[in-house]
């Protein structure tokens, strides 16, 4: 949804007699989202001046026409405005207003040809005798050509305006082409370059406390962020914006993030909600008529009819959706109902019709890019039903192809790291072919290309090309080079997998579908705050958890061995240690074996096994002074120095404690030189804002957080880094990604191992695991050797600390 013209300043609320002062506070009505009292005043406005000023009696029939506008009833503007404006107002204010509502409406009824002529009377007026609304006119145009996907003009017509309206101070206008330039950035695909105009806007709206802006805004970014795969993010900002739109009583504006939410809610499976939400956003689109939004709800709700097995309904929404089509009166929604047809048609086992659908939207250039690489999917799974293999390889491969350029055109971390997720589906299609044709290695493959975009790209030794990396996997020799099995999971929407890979041979074992196994593991991660010992009280949960996901490769994996887990989706977030082996003597699977966590088999295979380093040094950061009542000192930090001293003495070690252990001291003191880092502090993860994970350090001012942001950019060599602190590991697991927050940071920075928290940390506890961490490392064990050395004596300890709540949520990470 574009942005409409701004209608210039804003005065006083005050109404008098004075119309001038009438008409300003109707225009700060309007800012302020308050339609309807706008439009009844302006109703009644106009009707006090018809019979005895017919300037005046314009301008008020102008401002209901803009009203009109913005809740998307164009037809209504338009016939509102139909009758010619008098001679004596040719070159007026209102001649140029009446000519921009026009032309607005024209363009967003897809009638591109008379909304040009309109704006260029308008340009043409304006420059001549309305110079003050030159702005609003440029801005105009850009939306209309946005809209015809002339990107250089429009982006010619934004900053002309945005220009404008900086050196005329006309602050509203600014926040709306601020908004109108991440509009555009979202149709060039320039995702993250959208998020940052879209920031830039709302913080202009925030200070003019309109709410019409920031909900047109936030309507805007909800959809950028769906597009990118983060899909919490897309339904924390679209909800805000229908509500919004509610308030305001903008209908149109409701129907379009109504039904952008309802997509949001398909990717996710959650069908019912999507449904109800699209059948809502359907019904309110008849009412406004917009033939683009009806299209847009009709095809969402012949997807949601197609995952969920009614394929006539599907059809039916589709046919409908397709005539208006036809009619020429949406052009916007077209590709996508050519890519539901096509689907309609293979699920029918049209397969030459479904073909021909698909690659009509395949070879239209002027599709955007999750269009095409949807129906170059589609076309891939259609020949795949239809038992054409090399076909449907050829077209797997293409989408990928086509996903991973457009991906590589995101250049900010926080938004590629999430854009596998709006793709995920596709991924798992292709495994589940290359599965179904026996080439369970080859599927292996594709699931490791789907792994660890960002972090692979992190790393100094990371080669240009991931898919090539990929492709030269030697999985075995990988875990005889780690003297481990690997355990390589792939959660999937119908079924799940895990590989199982062993120095001498490689097993493929079907697991349930993703919504099961989530299900399970969440579930049994709470269990961990009940004051119960889950062992003692034999969950079933954990029992169910190691029966599903250990116990078909048990044969392969032998006692007292090295096992590296390669996880997906939730269990990101869970603790293998923890599961429960049933038997004559129930346990824990860490008495069984040493474990350790890694995202994906390619980074895996440039890891080397290496001993501690000789003279290792040591950075660490602790014992900070309390930042806020959020953050109280931790009594028991100060003993955590304590004891690294004496493994690092001076000078192989630095410290930063108490008022020195500020976020500014870790760029300065030069982390690259160092073995190890420690950090024994609060910490946060950011689960909207995974990259806003930080370690909490002593206030600087009003800094105290080293964020996940700033580690990414300062490259270490650390043979291991510790971060004892709450949520360490993160909480946002990323389709592909795995737990994104501090871990991921330190590894993308370059770090060799990390081992990190999956939940709060005890305080009381966490002293002694790090001693025997350090004595373990000290003696020449491998990290994975001594954390598991670590986690047992507290788990033998025959007291409170034998829980997994205390030595559980510290896992190794190895990356690099």
């Amino acid at each position: 949804m574009g942005f409409c013209l701004s209608l210039a300043a804003f005065a006083g609320c005050s109404h008098s007699q004075r119309p001038e002062v009438t008409l300003q506070a109707i225009r700060h009505e309007i800012r302020l989202g308050q339609l309807d009292l706008a439009f009844q005043n302006a109703e009644r406005a106009y009707e006090r001046y018809a019979e005895t000023d017919i300037g005046w009696a314009w301008q008020f029939r102008i401002q209901k026409a803009h009203v009109l506008v913005l809740r998307g009833y164009y037809r209504e503007a338009l016939s509102l405005l139909r009758e010619p404006i008098p001679d004596s107002l040719a070159h007026s204010e209102a001649a140029v207003r009446r000519k921009l509502i026009q032309g607005i409406s024209h363009d967003y009824s897809q009638e591109f040809e008379q909304a040009d002529a309109e704006l260029k009377e308008a340009a043409d007026i304006a420059r001549l005798f309305q110079p003050m609304l030159v702005g609003d006119v440029d801005q105009a145009r850009g939306n209309l050509e946005t809209h015809r996907k002339n990107f250089d003009e429009a982006s010619r017509a934004f900053h002309a305006a945005l220009d404008f309206s900086r050196k005329q101070n006309l602050a509203y206008l600014e926040g709306n082409v601020l908004g109108s330039l991440g509009y555009l950035a979202m149709w060039q695909e320039h995702y993250d370059e959208a998020i940052s105009w879209f920031k830039a806007a709302l913080d202009k709206s925030r200070t003019l406390d309109t709410t019409f802006l920031a909900a047109k805004v936030a309507g805007n970014m909800g959809w950028n962020y769906a597009v990118i795969g983060d899909f919490e993010n897309a339904e924390t900002m679209l909800k805000q914006a229908e509500d919004s739109a509610v308030r305001a009583s903008l209908a149109g504006d409701q129907v379009k993030w109504l039904n952008t939410l309802s997509d949001v809610y398909v990717v996710q499976h959650r069908y019912d909600l999507a449904r109800v939400t699209s059948e809502r956003a359907l019904s309110q689109a008849r009412i406004v008529g917009d033939n683009r939004d009806i299209t847009g709800c009709l095809n969402t709700l012949s997807d949601i009819a197609l995952a969920t097995g009614r394929a006539e309904a599907a059809e039916k929404y589709n046919n409908e959706a397709l005539a208006i089509e036809r009619a020429g009166l949406d052009q916007f929604g077209i590709a996508s109902s050519t890519i539901i047809a096509g689907r309609i048609a293979a699920s029918k086992k049209q397969y030459r019709e479904a073909e021909q659908a698909l690659q009509r939207v395949i070879l239209d250039q002027t599709v955007e890019t999750p269009l095409r690489w949807q129906a170059e999917a589609r076309l891939a799974r259609a020949y795949a039903d239809e038992n054409l293999p090399a076909k449907a390889e050829a077209e797997f491969r293409l989408a990928i192809n086509t996903f991973e350029t457009a991906r590589t055109g995101v250049h900010r971390d926080e938004f590629r790291v999430s854009f596998l997720s709006s793709a995920i589906e596709f991924y798992d299609d292709y495994i589940g072919f290359l599965i179904a044709q026996g080439r369970t290695l080859d599927g292996l493959h594709v699931a490791d290309l789907a792994r660890a975009h960002m972090l692979e790209e992190g790393l100094a030794s990371a080669p240009k090309s991931i898919s090539s990396a990929s492709n030269g996997l030697a999985p075995q020799d990988t875990a005889r080079r780690q003297n481990a099995t690997l355990l390589f999971y792939w959660l999937g929407q119908n079924r799940s997998y895990l590989w199982v890979i062993s120095p001498t041979k490689t097993a493929l074992f079907l697991l349930p579908a993703s919504s099961e196994i989530d299900t399970t593991a969440k579930a049994y991660r709470e269990s961990f705050l009940d004051p119960r010992d889950p062992l003692e009280s034999g969950n079933a949960d954990g029992k169910k958890l190691y029966d599903t996901l250990i116990r078909p490769a048990e044969k392969l994996i032998p006692k007292n061995s090295r096992v590296i887990i390669l996880p997906d989706g939730s269990l990101n977030g869970l603790n293998f240690e923890t599961l429960l082996v049933s038997g004559p003597q129930p346990h824990y699977w860490i008495e069984d074996v040493t474990i350790s966590i890694a995202n994906s088999l390619a980074l895996l295979a440039r890891s080397q096994r290496e001993p501690p380093p000789k003279n290792a040094t040591l950075l660490f950061f602790g014992d900070a002074l309390s930042a806020s009542k959020e953050f109280p000192p931790l009594p028991d930090s100060g003993k955590e120095a304590d004891i690294l001293k004496k493994y690092f003495p001076e000078p192989r070690s630095t410290f930063f404690t108490g008022g020195s252990a500020k976020a500014s001291q870790y760029p300065s003191s030069n982390p690259g030189k160092f073995s190890y880092l420690h950090f024994a502090t609060h910490g946060t993860a950011s689960l909207a804002r995974p990259l806003e994970s930080a370690i909490i350090l002593s206030p600087e001012g009003d800094s105290f957080k080293l964020y996940a942001r700033d580690i990414v950019e300062h490259p270490i060599h650390s043979f291991l880094v510790t971060i004892s602190a709450c949520d360490g590991a993160g909480k946002r697991v990323y389709a592909g990604e795995g737990l994104v927050g501090l871990s991921w940071a330190f590894l993308r920075a370059g770090a060799h191992n990390v081992v990190a928290g999956l939940w709060e940390v005890s305080n009381a506890s966490t002293p002694q695991l790090m001693d025997e961490l350090y004595k373990g490392v000290s003696a020449g064990q491998d990290p994975a050797t001594a954390l598991r050395n670590a986690k047992l004596s507290l788990l033998h300890s025959g007291g409170i600390y034998k829980k997994p709540f205390y030595w559980a949520p510290f896992q190794l990470y190895s990356g690099s």
